[in-house]
């Protein structure tokens, strides 16, 4: 008897992407915490353009016209080698489908952003995964891994869940230690989070060499995670590559019209970026308060902290506890950290909250 059409093999091992959540088991709303989303919202004046977007009954413009030529001239880039994306992810996925397939291998360190592997398996290639240094990427590592299959590297810069960067001299010596055939991806998505002097320099690699891919998203500081949009930039070959391959309407009206105003406020960017290092350094520092109560919050250039719990309160109680005083926020085990809690850095008075109450379950537990 039919059992209906078998999917491949590959497709069959991937595990689905797992969002943050925003609610509680018994559905109860959550203050969230989860996905990294900008506690600030949205732009004012992205908000406004919402209202003034080409009609949702007509079909957006293919080409992002006018959204590129802006990314263009803020970044200093040719709007021709610059391609949109269904957030970021599109682009990512793209990337790996683009130029790797059954046979060969993607390559991406340990602790990155769980899209790598899913992007690896759904073109039908081998995810080999990187060891890391001390939860950060490892250039030395990845660069042993690399072997005549490598196909695209995938690193993210900050990267996430651990919010560790590398600099520019290693995101440098990373590409100049990989074949030329290799296809290097520096996943930016929380670059506008960076003091301007910590650049790593992959926007200049991408326009300078042929085997660079960058990719950026509107979801983190401009607040536009629910019209899903991002961006990447290479050199003519790669664009054209993604081009062919993605969807052909992929960015909505309203997308454009709001990422166009969005990426255009560099006031509301500029207070985001304030307000998050501002918030996060605080945090960190009532973490470090603690003392020995076992809580590791590892550094961060991101909009989250990771806090890894090595005493007697653990990662699941603290998700738990959080989660009965009102806050969702992202346990890892399904990633291999289970010791690790990731926490959005949210408003003043958020932080606040979940600084006392991490005290108060931590002096509990011992």
């Amino acid at each position: 008897m039919s059992h209906g059409p078998t999917p491949k093999s590959w497709i069959s091992a991937i595990h689905a992407y797992v969002p943050g959540k925003s609610a509680g088991a018994d559905g109860r709303p959550l203050i969230k915490l989860s996905a990294n989303e900008n506690p600030l919202g949205t732009s004012a004046l992205a908000l406004a353009a919402r209202a003034s977007a080409a009609e949702p009954s007509r079909y957006p413009d293919p080409d992002s016209k006018d959204l590129r030529a802006a990314i263009g001239a803020v970044h200093g880039i040719d709007p021709a080698r610059i391609v949109m994306g269904t957030g970021s992810d599109e682009l990512l996925n793209l990337a790996a489908q683009g130029y790797a397939g059954v046979g060969d291998e993607v390559l991406f360190p340990r602790f990155s952003f769980s899209v790598y592997d899913i992007a690896a398996r759904r073109c039908g290639a081998e995810p080999v995964v990187a060891p890391d240094a001390d939860y950060g990427s490892d250039v030395d590592a990845l660069l042993a891994l690399v072997s005549d299959r490598t196909r695209v590297v995938f690193v993210a810069n900050p990267n996430n869940p651990t919010g560790s960067f590398l600099p520019k001299g290693e995101i440098a010596r990373l590409h100049a230690g990989l074949p030329s055939d290799v296809l290097l991806v520096v996943d930016q998505a929380y670059a506008e989070y960076l003091s301007p002097e910590d650049d790593d320099g992959a926007l200049a690699l991408a326009e300078a060499h042929d085997n660079v891919l960058v990719t950026r998203t509107f979801s983190k500081i401009y607040g536009l995670a629910g019209e899903r949009i991002g961006w990447g930039t290479g050199t003519s070959g790669i664009i054209d590559t993604l081009n062919r391959i993605r969807g052909p309407f992929n960015i909505s009206n309203s997308g454009q019209a709001m990422a166009l105003a969005a990426v255009n406020d560099r006031a509301f960017v500029e207070s985001a970026r304030v307000h998050n290092a501002t918030e996060r350094a605080r945090f960190v520092a009532a973490l470090e308060a603690l003392g020995n109560h076992g809580l590791r919050p590892l550094p961060s250039e991101a909009n989250f902290v990771l806090i890894l719990f090595t005493g007697k309160l653990t990662a699941e109680m603290a998700y738990n506890g959080l989660m009965e005083r009102g806050y969702i926020t992202r346990w890892l085990p399904g990633q291999a950290l289970p010791h690790g809690l990731r926490i959005t850095i949210g408003t003043a008075q958020q932080m606040d909250d979940i600084a006392a109450a991490l005290r108060e379950m931590a002096e509990a537990a011992r």
